[in-house]
């Protein structure tokens, strides 16, 4: 098996690149990275790459078609990541996320790879309060990321030929990761409460967030990467997570406080409903992938997150303003004449 993994170098990427060598230990595994975020590395004692063959550094957009020969599956995590880049950068999001994704899917069919696999997410179902959303129910992307991610979806999905497409729509990352990201929101509250000692949700704490740890994002990637059309058919869009790990904000809050002694909790219980809610079903991915299931508990995830950023000696209170938050890094380059407006870098 020969596996490229385009997107390598984020957040999700070491831990994937590591689950995929520790259960293939025979196959070829390469990275293929434009490297924004290649120093951010966060308590590694050694490059998370060195599972790797071979990394490519290069811009998503103009990866060369050709070199999506002799692969046997191909894994999409490259991504203008969340919503404050995909505002802040629309076109670009739209660019990387949903057209070069679509680009690279339909050249990897031709190219004769059999499986590819797209790290999508539960956020293209938009504000959706009530049941849980399954796959059967409607999307209502708000933002330019969630957009672009149902919009390469669609694209993925008029793609022709044996290949076989896997969507998994990730339920809200967190946990620890050698390129660790604070601007999530479970990091988050356990950075508030290392550097800060308290923790304030700014809305009554009710909207409810489903959550999954980046070891078990990785773990669907393997399953994903192995799939086969007679498991849920050629191509299938699938809700990745578990129904044990939608949590509501002030439950996330109150066991990210229990973890870290002394820390103080406030809750505006006097704020308006904060409509951006929603539950996760995820009962089609229990059913196609059951031994692929997340394994990763609420409190396994806060206790990874606090380990990592002791290692670090992390103690900064200002640390949205820092490297830890990705749009900050995307910033930094620009002003340091790095990077374009268009995220292309420059030739100096």
């Amino acid at each position: 098996m020969k596996i490229l993994i385009i997107g390598n170098m984020g957040y999700v990427g070491p831990m994937v690149v590591r689950e995929l060598a520790k259960r293939h230990p025979d196959a070829v595994l390469h990275g293929y990275d434009n490297a924004y975020f290649a120093h951010c590395l966060t308590g590694a004692e050694c490059l998370p790459e060195r599972h790797l063959k071979q990394q490519f550094i290069g811009d998503i957009r103009t990866l060369p078609e050709a070199m999506l020969e002799g692969y046997t599956a191909v894994v999409q995590l490259a991504a203008i990541s969340n919503d404050p880049m995909g505002s802040r950068f629309a076109s670009v999001t739209s660019e990387v996320n949903q057209d070069a994704t679509v680009r690279i899917a339909r050249a990897a069919s031709k190219a004769g790879v059999k499986n590819l696999v797209f790290a999508s997410s539960c956020s293209i179902y938009g504000v959706a309060l009530g049941s849980a959303r399954s796959e059967a129910d409607p999307v209502a992307p708000i933002t330019a990321y969630a957009k672009s991610k149902i919009g390469a979806e669609e694209g993925l999905a008029d793609i022709s030929g044996d290949m076989v497409i896997t969507s998994l729509r990730f339920a809200t990352a967190c946990g620890m990761s050698d390129r660790l990201r604070l601007d999530l929101v479970l990091n988050d509250f356990v950075a508030c409460a290392l550097s800060q000692g308290c923790i304030t949700v700014l809305s009554d704490g009710s909207p409810w967030r489903p959550l999954i740890d980046v070891a078990d994002m990785a773990r669907a990637i393997d399953w994903a990467v192995q799939r086969t059309a007679l498991n849920g058919g050629r191509v299938v869009s699938v809700n990745a997570g578990s129904d044990t790990r939608n949590h509501q904000v002030r439950d996330i809050a109150a066991a990210v406080a229990d973890a870290v002694p002394g820390t103080t909790l406030s809750i505006n219980t006097e704020a308006p409903v904060d409509s951006r809610s929603y539950q996760v079903d995820f009962g089609l991915f229990n059913r196609l992938a059951p031994d692929h299931q997340p394994r990763v508990t609420l409190k396994q995830s806060i206790a990874s997150v606090i380990a990592g950023l002791q290692r670090m000696n992390f103690s900064d209170p200002q640390f949205r303003t820092s490297s830890l938050v990705r749009l900050h890094v995307l910033q930094g380059h620009i002003e340091g004449g790095r990077l374009c407006e268009d995220l292309k870098w420059q030739v100096n």
